[in-house]
């Protein structure tokens, strides 16, 4: 118990400065801005759709900036660029920012412009540690870099192997830290994220309450003879598990060669997948990004036969927009 007390008090130590009356000056100077700015207009009184993330009871909106990638945020030198995308984001009214421990400067550049809003945003990052002490080395250090004392949700990163389910739940594995965590209000939930084999983050499903899961979602991903869209997403609709779709454009290569014709397609079909709450996309400008909103506002599901419409679209090409389930 006394090594849980240190751990929590390092943690509130490190993000003191950070935080309090300076941070609160900021957001009265941010709402001051969108209130006066012309060309602001759109961002305070457009709204995007949210929805409930499964079993947390926490409304999100549907479209959520992702922090690796293709994007000035998971890239060394590039921190003014990282900055002013941040910052257009939350004056877009997004809310929701993902990471990783292991994303370059990404939790870095998060934590030196999100700290003034933390109170309005959902902060959710990973780690990959598959043991408890590697898994809380990563905890402390991302909450040391995003200079905050809590995160919304910490996820175990790219689970692809039964080996790791196994280091995961065995006496010292990684989920001991997030029950520590959770216990003493450091987190408030767990995730289990992949893009490898369904199989195993269905299996991570069933050993454990995980509150969420972020998983591959596109339209060339129903093509894949072990598909996250027919295996993964119906167990976590079943246990009413929050679903986060990534690899929604599959980092570009979708709108390669006519397969589809932009987002407005490509976020529009994964948002239509029963069970999927909410998305995360990576954005190489500010531009990129606010282009990429403008599709959330207007989104309105799918119906079937437009579902189909874009299947076929990307039967012949599905091999080539689901690369990514290579990695591990």
């Amino acid at each position: 118990m006394a090594r849980k007390k240190t751990r929590r008090n390092f943690i509130l130590s490190s993000i003191a400065v950070a935080s309090g009356i300076a941070g609160a000056k900021a957001i009265e100077q941010h709402d001051r801005e969108i209130a006066a700015a012309p060309n602001n207009q759109a961002a305070a009184t457009v709204k995007m759709p949210e929805r409930l993330l499964g079993k947390t009871g926490v409304k999100v909106p549907i479209f959520g900036l992702g922090g690796a990638g293709q994007t000035p945020l998971s890239q060394q030198g590039r921190e003014a660029e990282a900055a002013a995308q941040i910052e257009r984001a939350i004056k877009l009214g997004i809310r929701y920012f993902d990471t990783a421990a292991e994303y370059g400067p990404s939790e870095e550049n998060l934590g030196k412009v999100l700290p003034p809003y933390r109170s309005r945003i959902f902060l959710a990052t990973k780690t990959s540690a598959r043991d408890r002490d590697g898994a809380w080395r990563d905890l402390e250090q991302s909450l040391k870099r995003l200079k905050t004392d809590r995160l919304d949700l910490w996820q175990l990163h790219h689970i692809s192997f039964q080996t790791e389910l196994d280091q995961i739940f065995s006496t010292k594995g990684a989920i001991k830290a997030i029950e520590e965590a959770k216990q003493q209000k450091i987190i408030r939930f767990s995730g289990i994220t992949g893009h490898h084999e369904p199989a195993i983050i269905v299996a991570g499903l069933e050993r454990y309450p995980f509150d969420t899961t972020l998983i591959s979602l596109n339209a060339a991903e129903k093509h894949h003879p072990r598909s996250f869209v027919t295996s993964a997403l119906p167990v976590a609709k079943a246990k009413n598990i929050g679903v986060i779709a990534m690899k929604i454009p599959a980092y570009g290569k979708l709108f390669q060669n006519g397969v589809l014709d932009g987002m407005h397609q490509a976020m529009g079909y994964t948002l239509s997948l029963p069970g999927v709450h909410c998305c995360v996309i990576a954005a190489d400008s500010v531009k990129q990004l606010e282009e990429n909103f403008k599709v959330a506002p207007a989104f309105k599901p799918l119906n079937k036969t437009e579902m189909a419409a874009l299947e076929k679209r990307t039967a012949a090409a599905w091999q080539e927009n689901t690369f990514f389930r290579q990695w591990t």
